[in-house]
Formats: C-alpha cells, structure tokens, sequence
C-alpha cells in the first residue's frame, strides 16, 4: 500500500485548520509506524503551513518532527498564489512543479500518483 497525504488545510484558518493539519500529521505517523510507504504534500493554502510548522513553539512541532522525513514538499503554483514561497525555501521544503498547470508554477500531479498506486487522502 502507498499513501499520499494532502495537507489543504489554511494556516491562517483557526482551530479547525490546525486540527485538519493535526489528523494528516498524525495519519501519516500511523502510517510511518507501520512501515507503509507515506508522503506528505502541502497544497492550496495549506502552503502557508511550510512557515509555521518547524517553530519549535507551535503546537504540532513535535508530530511535524516525527514525519518531516515523509514530507514530499510543497505545491510550487500553490505557495506563489497564497504568498509562501519564501518560507517554504527558507524552511527547507521541495517546490513541487511537475503538474504544468498553465497559468502556474507547476503543482504535485494527484493523477500521476493514483497512475503510480497510490490512495490520497486530503485534509
């Protein structure tokens, strides 16, 4: 089995936003620790995550921790039209660019992973 988790979640959304990106981090633990072949993607506004989450102070740093190393990256399309470019660089994230969505940068293809095996689940 292949698991790709898709974090949509806005940082700027409250409690409910941190909460959908609680349950994929936490998804993804439980898949780590059964050894299952797990990656994490930050897309939409859910890119905005990618300046929050390594803050040692926030309250899923510790889970973040625990998964980083399935994190696949970051849409590249998606944090140029939500503003978090940037961070996503600054904090080490990929850019994913392999879906050329015209008019954008590129995003992560759902399609190619699906083709690949893979069940998404979006949070």
């Amino acid at each position: 089995m292949k698991v790709a988790i898709f974090i949509f979640s806005d940082a700027n959304g409250g409690e409910e936003a941190l909460g959908r990106l609680f349950n994929g981090l936490a998804t993804a633990y439980d898949f780590k620790q059964r050894n299952t072949d797990v990656s994490i993607y930050f897309q939409g506004t859910g890119t905005r995550w990618a300046g929050v989450v390594k803050q040692p102070d926030h309250p899923v740093h510790a889970l973040f921790a625990a998964v980083e190393d399935k994190v696949a990256g970051v849409s590249c399309g998606c944090a140029d039209v939500f503003g978090a470019r940037d961070a996503a660089i600054k904090n080490g994230f990929d850019l994913i660019s392999v879906n050329k969505v015209p008019g954008t940068s590129g995003l992560p293809s759902i399609g190619e992973l699906i083709a690949d095996g893979y069940t998404v689940l979006t949070f």
